[in-house]
């Protein structure tokens, strides 16, 4: 995989993907290859373009001659729990490039926009030697802001035409910004959503003092990508200022593991605590009121500290 091999890489993902036998102590051998790469990821709303734009940046960044891996994450078909390949459809024109490898995930019931295994993946991508890797997320709303624990810069997409426009975004996925991106500026109602973008930023400043560009795109046609391009490079040359992006990474990593542990925790205490079955027995307990669920979790927990 380290040599390039889109078979071995392909394999490699899957075995992370699935939590097959060695997926761990892979992950473990490419860890220390890894952290050389740009995350990048985008997220927005449903219908905003971003399959589009992914397809548009990628050739971007081909065309500088760096590599790229794209980590699309797709609803979960209800039939077969896999993902629905509207994204890899769209991207179909770089299927003959080898410096461009494409992975859909499902999500398979995660909120947040993102899969579970999601941030494995992209560091398997990031050790196979990937200059830039593209993250994008299920169309998201006001909670599903995963993305930023695992993307250098974010780039949330909008577009005219949202109804109540960035007001039907609100302020969770409005934060997380570190460049916007009006899509479909083409359309009616462009220079207003750019209005409402300003308008809130003077309601919140960050705490790194960095304001967001809007940058006004038509993906379909490529217009606005070189702008959008430039505005990525203004805020990774920002974030190598003053140690920026170490404290950033130091920040997410720890988010990150708190949640490691706590899925490590979790499926330790079922495996040790629990017998087939038994949890659906405590449910059926529940639902009929013979106990209340909150006296049985301290229960349970507090069993499970002994074990």
């Amino acid at each position: 995989m380290r040599a390039g091999d889109a078979r071995a890489l392909a394999r490699a993902i899957t075995v992370v993907e699935d939590r097959s036998p060695g997926a761990f102590a892979l992950l473990k051998a490419l860890f220390p290859h890894s952290g050389r790469a740009r995350v990048i990821g985008l997220t927005g709303p449903p219908g905003a373009g971003k399959s589009t734009l992914v397809d548009q940046l990628a050739r971007h960044y081909r065309e500088a001659r760096q590599t790229v891996g794209i980590v699309a994450v797709d609803p979960t078909s209800p039939y077969t729990g896999g993902a629905i390949l509207g994204d890899r459809i769209r991207m179909q024109s770089h299927h003959a490039d080898p410096g461009i490898y494409i992975r859909s995930m499902a999500t398979r019931g995660s909120l947040g926009g993102l899969a579970h295994t999601t941030a494995d993946v992209a560091t398997v991508m990031d050790a196979s030697g990937r200059d830039v890797i593209l993250v994008e997320t299920v169309g998201v709303g006001q909670d599903e802001v995963d993305i930023v624990r695992l993307a250098d810069i974010t780039v949330v997409l909008l577009m005219p035409g949202m109804g109540d426009d960035v007001q039907t975004i609100k302020a969770g996925i409005m934060e997380i910004a570190d460049i916007f991106v009006i899509n479909k500026s083409d359309r009616e109602g462009a220079e207003r959503v750019e209005r409402e973008i300003v308008a809130l930023q003077t309601l919140a400043v960050r705490g790194d003092g960095w304001t967001p560009p809007i940058v006004k795109t038509v993906a379909s046609e490529g217009k606005g990508i070189a702008e959008l391009g430039a505005a990525i490079t203004k805020y990774e040359a920002y974030l190598a200022q003053d140690n920026r992006l170490f404290k950033k990474t130091a920040h997410n990593w720890e988010i990150r593991l708190v949640s490691m542990l706590r899925d490590a925790v979790l499926e330790r205490v079922v495996k040790a605590r629990f017998r087939d079955g038994e949890i659906a027995g405590y449910a059926a307990e529940v639902a009929s009121h013979r106990c209340d669920p909150y006296t049985l979790v301290e229960q349970i927990v507090g069993g499970a500290v002994k074990v």
